[in-house]
């Protein structure tokens, strides 16, 4: 009788990777990682708490004769697989750097051995032959959000990323500040441009006493470089989107001075600015050691 070949099942957190299907799950939902991220997942959850280096890695994954840049396909790898972990190099849960030696899974793993069917077991009954056709999980996962996912982004240097976030974060907090600075002009425009303008003057104060803390915590995050931004905005986002989607309404406060052609264009600019946050967070640094 033929052996049962068997595949190994590793399950750390909430995630669950698959050896034999090359597959990551994440609470029993598939997350889109393949090829070179997840092979180097894999060594490192067949060795828990030891070193795997990148020597090692290169000569499983770049043997002689291939051509490549080693270190900038490696960090590549390593950034991808820690933006689908929600991991980072500076406050690591899963994958640790140890500088010019390689990486190290720091999170405990569960490896659990599964026995795979052979052609001896009898088939699954087909499916009824009127039942429409699924599709591939891949299309699935791309349309469960219009939004961008993380291994989508490419990379981009980390001062680069903190300062165009940091500079968003204070022009926010300018227009907060100006505005209630300004709030008799405000009350003027307001007053002649619609038709019940309280609600629309309390509105502006309300979500500029809103605004200003959450401003004022973000900008602080990246100033002393505090480790789990990514996440902590990520949280706050459902909140911060139609707080910055009202206040691309700015300008128009600015109506006397600038007229409606440039408050237009300048709103139209602003109402992109939430998604440009959200895609700077998401972008994976790039450095020399990842």
């Amino acid at each position: 009788m033929q052996a049962i070949p068997h595949r190994r099942l590793f399950r750390f957190g909430i995630f669950e990777a698959d050896s034999h299907t090359g597959e990551l799950r994440k609470q029993g939902r598939r997350v889109p990682l393949q090829g070179q991220p997840f092979d180097i997942l894999l060594m490192l959850l067949d060795r828990p708490g030891e070193l795997v280096s990148r020597t090692e890695i290169r000569e499983r994954l770049w043997p002689d004769g291939t051509f490549v840049d080693f270190d900038h396909s490696l960090n590549t790898a390593i950034n991808k697989l820690r933006d689908v972990l929600g991991d980072s190099a500076a406050s690591p849960r899963f994958i640790e750097t140890l500088a010019r030696r390689g990486y190290r899974f720091i999170a405990p793993v569960d490896q659990s051995p599964v026995p795979q069917p052979t052609s001896e077991v009898a088939p699954a009954d087909p499916l009824p032959a009127n039942l429409p056709p699924q599709p591939a999980a891949e299309a699935v996962i791309a349309t469960s959000t219009l939004l961008t996912a993380p291994h989508e982004m490419p990379s981009a240097s980390r001062s680069l990323v903190r300062t165009l976030f940091l500079l968003l974060q204070i022009m926010y907090f300018c227009f907060y500040l100006i505005a209630l600075a300004r709030l008799h002009d405000a009350e003027e425009v307001i007053a002649a441009s619609f038709a019940h303008p309280l609600w629309i003057f309390t509105l502006l104060i309300v979500t500029a006493v809103i605004g200003i803390p959450i401003r004022l915590y973000l900008i602080s995050m990246v100033a002393f470089k505090a480790p789990g931004l990514r996440p902590k905005f990520l949280r706050l986002f459902p909140v911060i989107f139609p707080l910055d989607e009202l206040w691309a309404l700015a300008p128009f406060l600015l109506l006397p001075q600038i007229g409606y052609g440039l408050a237009l264009g300048l709103t139209a600019i602003l109402l992109y600015a939430p998604f440009a946050q959200r895609s700077l967070i998401l972008m994976p640094a790039r450095s020399p050691e990842s």
